[in-house]
Formats: C-alpha cells, sequence, structure tokens
C-alpha cells in the first residue's frame, strides 16, 4: 500500500537525521524565499486597492506626459489652468480641481531639508483634492481662503523628527525662506509620499516659485461613474483640440483608479515574477542536494535493495521508495521554509508599519499559499529524486547482494 511506501520512506529519512536536515536547508531557504517574497506581493497589491478604494471609482486623473518622479512633475509639456478650464467645460463634470507639487527646502529652527510641497486650491477644489486622497485633519483647523503663510503638516513631520525635532500646531517654519505657521496636522494616509509632505495655499506656491499658470495633475469627479469612460473620451477630445495634437500622439494621459490600479498591477508581476525568479535559484541548489543524497542513499543501501528484490520486491517498488523519500525531503524543507517565509514576511511588515510609518507594505498569507508551497517542494524533491532512484531501480539483484 501507497501508507507503507511513505512509512519506510519517512523511517529512512528520521534515521539519518543529520544528513537529511542538511539535504533541506536549500529548500527551506528557496522557499523561505519564495513565500516571503509573493506575500509581500500580495498583500501589497491589497494594500494599494485598499488605497483606491478610498479614492473611489467616479474619479479622473489628468497628467502630463514625459519625465520622471511624481505624475506631471517633471513633464516636458506642463498642463495650465487653461487645461483645467477646458475640462470644466465638459458635459458630465461634477467637479475638477488642479494641484500644484514643488520641491524645496524647509527649515526649522536650526534644521534643514528638502521635502515635497503640495499646493492646495481654495475652497471646494481644495477639499475635492483631500477626498479623492483621504486627506483628513488629525488636529488644528484645515487651510481657509484667506490664508496665505499657513500650512498643513503630515504626520511624518509630527512623529518622525524629519527636521530634527517632531512639529506641531504653531510651529513656524521656513520654506523656500518665507516664514509658514504650521495650523493644522493631517492624518496618517499609509503612503509615505503624501506622509512627507507640506500642504500650503496654492496662490502662495505660485507667487513663491514663479509659477502662475502650471499644474501637475487636474482631478475630476464625474456625476455619473457609469459615464465615466465616455466622458474620459470627451475631455481627450476637447483636450487634443485645445493643445493641437493628433491622435495617439496626446503630451497628457487621462487615467481612472481602475486603469491605475492595472497599470501598477502589470509593474508589480513583472518586478515579483522577476524577484521570485531568483529566490528559486536556491531551490535548483537544493534539489541538486537531494539528488546527491539520494544517490548517497542508493550506494550506502545497495544490499538492501538486493534483498527487497531476491524476496519479490519489483523495479517499480524500488523506484516509488526512492521517489517518495526524496518527496518528503523537499516536503519537509519546504514546510520549514513556509514558516520561515511567513515569520519574515510579517518582520518585514511590522518594521515598515513601525520604523517606515507605511500600511502598504503587509504580508498576505493564503491557504493556496501554503499548499501550494508545500506541494511545489514535494514535486522539486521528486524531480530531482527520480535519477538516483531510476538507478536504483535498475540494480540487479545478484549484484546487489554481491556490493560490499
Amino acid at each position: 500500500m501507497l501508507k507503507d511506501y511513505f512509512k519506510f520512506a519517512w523511517g529512512t529519512i528520521s534515521h539519518q537525521k543529520l544528513r537529511s536536515w542538511l539535504t533541506m536547508i536549500g529548500i527551506f531557504i528557496g522557499i523561505a524565499a519564495v513565500v516571503a517574497l509573493i506575500s509581500l506581493g500580495q498583500g501589497f497589491k491589497q494594500a494599494i486597492n485598499k488605497e483606491f478604494e478610498k479614492i473611489g471609482t467616479d474619479k479622473l486623473f489628468i497628467t502630463a506626459k514625459g519625465g520622471f518622479g511624481p505624475p506631471g512633475l517633471n513633464a516636458v509639456v506642463q498642463l495650465t489652468d487653461d487645461d483645467m478650464d477646458v475640462v470644466k467645460k465638459v458635459s458630465g463634470i461634477e467637479s475638477a480641481a488642479g494641484f500644484l507639487m514643488v520641491n524645496s527646502k524647509i527649515e526649522f529652527e536650526d534644521s534643514l531639508g528638502f521635502f515635497a510641497i503640495e499646493g492646495f486650491p481654495k475652497g471646494s477644489e481644495g477639499k475635492l483634492i483631500q477626498e479623492a486622497y483621504n486627506l483628513k485633519l488629525k488636529e488644528g483647523r484645515d487651510l481657509r481662503d484667506g490664508d496665505k503663510f499657513s500650512a498643513l503638516a503630515t504626520i511624518g513631520f509630527v512623529e518622525k523628527k524629519l527636521l530634527g525635532k517632531n512639529l506641531k500646531l504653531r510651529d513656524k517654519i521656513k520654506i523656500n525662506d518665507k516664514e509658514f505657521t504650521i495650523v493644522g496636522v493631517l492624518e496618517k494616509t499609509g503612503d509615505p509620499a503624501f506622509d512627507r509632505m507640506i500642504v500650503i495655499p496654492q496662490d502662495t506656491l505660485r507667487d513663491m516659485f514663479n509659477e502662475p499658470k502650471k499644474i501637475d495633475t487636474i482631478l475630476v469627479k464625474v456625476a455619473n461613474v457609469e459615464n465615466i469612460n465616455t466622458i474620459a473620451e470627451k475631455i481627450k477630445v476637447e483636450l487634443r483640440r485645445f493643445r493641437d495634437v493628433k491622435k495617439d500622439e496626446e503630451d497628457f494621459d487621462i487615467q481612472t483608479p481602475e486603469q491605475l490600479l492595472g497599470s501598477f498591477g502589470d509593474v508589480l508581476n513583472i518586478v515579483q515574477s522577476v524577484l521570485v525568479g531568483i529566490a528559486a535559484i536556491s531551490l535548483l541548489v537544493g534539489g541538486v542536494g537531494i539528488a546527491n543524497t539520494m544517490y548517497t542513499a542508493v550506494i550506502e543501501r545497495t544490499k538492501e535493495i538486493g534483498i527487497m528484490k531476491a524476496v519479490g520486491a519489483q523495479n517499480k517498488d524500488i523506484l516509488l521508495i526512492f521517489i517518495i523519500e526524496s518527496g518528503l525531503l523537499g516536503t519537509i524543507g519546504g514546510l520549514i521554509g513556509v514558516v520561515l517565509g511567513f515569520g519574515l514576511s510579517k518582520s518585514v511588515e511590522f518594521i515598515a508599519k513601525n520604523v517606515l510609518g507605511t500600511a502598504l507594505i503587509e504580508a498576505y498569507f493564503s491557504y493556496a499559499l501554503f499548499f501550494g508551497a508545500l506541494l511545489f517542494s514535494f514535486f522539486i524533491g521528486a524531480l530531482f529524486g527520480v535519477m538516483p532512484a531510476r538507478h536504483a531501480a535498475s540494480l540487479q539483484p545478484v549484484d546487489a547482494l554481491r556490493f560490499k
């Protein structure tokens, strides 16, 4: 019976404890790396999905093409207030807002650093941006229409001492040599980009950095989410006409949260596949170790194989015994690897939340990942045990019994 084969194989493995452990090292290191990377990758995807759910499905994001860094920040051809005026005239739009971002030096007492400065428009447009990016006030007050040199600090400046000391309400900071007062603190979003910036009135930012019309991103809220793709196409037509560009030669992008999420997911899948492929190299090393151990076992047990064949064991019985034994070596190594991998991914999650202050890095562990890793490790072990098993099965009883 199959149960007897497994019992026999387990007895052999447990009899050679040290050799079995040394053989499994390559397997459980490889499985641990693969499981940790997949777990973190899936967790990252889920965290991003949650962030996009907060944004909502009724938003469109318009940015200029080209450059590197945040959307629109370093684009070759910029968006302007004139583009937003065109967008606002398109039917089906409930509201639209544009925001501007720059990198600038910030001084606090005797400390200095360079960080992102976000310029928020007044009134309902500023509220739309806060709604889309889930920016909520933790303490203090929001920016008001009459504010000029007031600022909102994000949680990184309050908790992480990004400027040497923790900022608090009514502290004075200098942005590009202009003094601002901290009037409010925003809650943590979990996105490092938003948790490490200062928000000031957009009009003030334009005056300070001589950007009278530039916009980095235009955020659009549609009246009916079911028509979002139709409205996006209308906006594209109007912007092409206004910017005098041909179809498929646009110098701007229009994306829905789903499209942004899809693009991000595609990139993440490629990166994750490459990393998992690199980590899987150690599985190959572990498989070679299993093959080496099984060849050694065949030599050590040659006489035992001869006895089994002499009392009636067939070639398939010997083949199955050694394949199951190598498969068990892989499975046990895989089980240890799964535990180590899960522990590693949870450690990374803990460090990300408590040291880096981001909730985007989290571990996700499923039954499919657990059993998939075990089956894969059994397959690796059994695969690399096939050649030694065939060698054992091909031994002639008489020659095996004579072996010393």
